[in-house]
């Protein structure tokens, strides 16, 4: 320390320590491998700021790397790579009595929630996600200004299409997802509801986790100049999310990868594009399509073709 600050000589502190100088001035060596890895945690660590050392252990044996947890961990932490995050506490209201519907199979339950955000003009939007409990994948992100039960249906009808029917569906019990075209629509596509009680979203604890992430490693990073940049960037980052981002529940594989070891319904092989037609809109440039619109009379329900400008 003395010899670094100038108070002292280099001779004279080898001699106090019993160090040979050549000892001293030797610099340290790596093997290319140890540089080689060195240089992809960094890598890794800098392209994805919010993972920690494990699911950057995992993207590494993915590229073929050979490599300890704990050494990825002592490589950051020499160079001052931390994850720093609090969880958020939140007081439970009551104790549930409903016995939970959990997932045992993909398909048997969908969840889906919003959540809200705002562009650089401060310009507020809502992104409606769509997320299978069993697998973890994101079937749709769907932002936009305004939301209503007619467009639900429509982002979940593309869903349904490309993966097929759910058992149920949880959710909350917002206006979009209690309204009589909705109830009208999930009963004719025989489609059962599980509904958490108010004040109790730790009842939807997948779709809160998927939140989670998602602000955290992506709109906490973004600022969005409008909506149609919104829709580029989480699609995206569904893609990301789904084909490349390990998962720590499926053991660190992908949702696609765990989905493609269950039911043949669903091709693992890689991601389908979001079905929700507004982040495709984002995509491919002006859309039009026809959606069906759900009325209900007090007799009978009818359907109403409606034409949608994206």
């Amino acid at each position: 320390m003395s010899v670094q600050e100038g108070l002292g000589r280099v001779a004279a502190a080898c001699r106090a320590l019993r160090l040979a100088r050549s000892s001293y001035y030797r610099s340290g060596r790596s093997s290319l491998e140890s540089r080689r890895i060195r240089k992809e945690v960094l890598e890794l660590s800098g392209k994805h700021p919010r993972y920690g050392y494990r699911r950057i252990t995992a993207l590494m044996r993915r590229e073929g790397f050979e490599v300890n947890a704990k050494r990825v961990a002592r490589i950051r932490r020499e160079e001052g790579i931390k994850v720093s995050k609090k969880q958020r506490r939140m007081r439970r209201l009551g104790i549930s009595t409903a016995e939970r519907q959990r997932a045992e199979s993909p398909g048997q339950v969908w969840s889906w929630d919003f959540v809200t955000d705002q562009t650089e003009n401060g310009s507020c939007f809502r992104i409606l996600t769509l997320l299978d409990e069993y697998t973890r994948q994101c079937l749709a992100i769907h932002p936009a200004s305004s939301i209503r039960a007619v467009d639900v249906i429509t982002v979940v009808e593309a869903a349904i299409a490309r993966y097929g029917a759910p058992e149920h569906l949880r959710s909350d019990n917002g206006p979009e997802f209690i309204a009589t075209c909705m109830q009208d629509w999930l009963k004719a596509q025989e489609i059962k509801t599980l509904y958490i009680r108010p004040g109790s979203p730790w009842e939807n604890g997948h779709i809160e986790s998927f939140h989670d992430k998602l602000r955290d490693e992506c709109l906490n990073r973004e600022l969005f100049g409008n909506l149609r940049e919104v829709r580029v960037i989480l699609e995206s980052w569904r893609v990301e999310y789904n084909e490349r981002r390990p998962h720590s529940a499926l053991g660190y594989r992908t949702p696609n990868e765990y989905a493609g070891t269950q039911m043949n319904r669903f091709d693992g092989g890689c991601a389908p594009p979001n079905p929700a037609p507004l982040a495709a809109a984002g995509v491919r440039g002006e859309l039009r399509i026809n959606a069906t619109r759900w009325q209900t009379n007090e007799k009978q329900n009818t359907n109403e073709p409606a034409e949608l400008q994206l």
